[in-house]
């Protein structure tokens, strides 16, 4: 798929999204149909999120295979995210420092951190690939501004 073709699929998905968080007042409802719709468009190996709770990220809705539950702050891609506040791109997960190695069929990763009101990050929004070099600024854009519906 071309960045183009990419974008133009992802303008139709932020479309779907928006229309259900519109009036969902409930974070853990709009983060599982969001992770549905990404899932099922985009047919990533894992697509899903990791709320903070007590100091430490939570798995949250998720949609793929069985994933890690706790998150400590600045381990792993998730960790790293939400340490940073920014989004990460890696498109080899075992070149990168400190992975956390949820699935072996996982080979890139994207991570976009999401924020509260007061611009504080309350979770991240994690997806995985089977494939290496899956994710690119397009998708941290997009991604991003899919993250942004979520205010939790």
């Amino acid at each position: 798929m071309t960045e183009t073709e990419k974008a133009s699929k992802y303008e139709g998905i932020l479309a779907e999204c928006r229309s259900l968080a519109e009036g969902e007042t409930d974070a853990v409802c709009l983060m599982a149909n969001i992770a549905a719709v990404i899932h099922e468009e985009m047919k990533f190996w894992w697509t899903g999120f990791y709320r903070v709770i007590d100091g430490v990220l939570v798995l949250g809705p998720f949609q793929g295979p069985v994933a890690c539950t706790r998150i400590k702050k600045g381990r792993g891609v998730c960790g790293t995210s939400w340490a940073e506040d920014r989004t990460v791109v890696v498109p080899d997960v075992h070149k990168f420092p400190g992975h956390i190695a949820c699935s072996s069929a996982s080979n890139s990763e994207i991570v976009v951190p999401i924020h509260n009101e007061d611009g504080q990050v309350t979770g991240v929004f994690d997806i995985d690939s089977q494939y290496f070099d899956t994710f690119t600024e397009t998708d941290a854009y997009w991604l991003g501004q899919i993250a942004a519906l979520i205010a939790i």
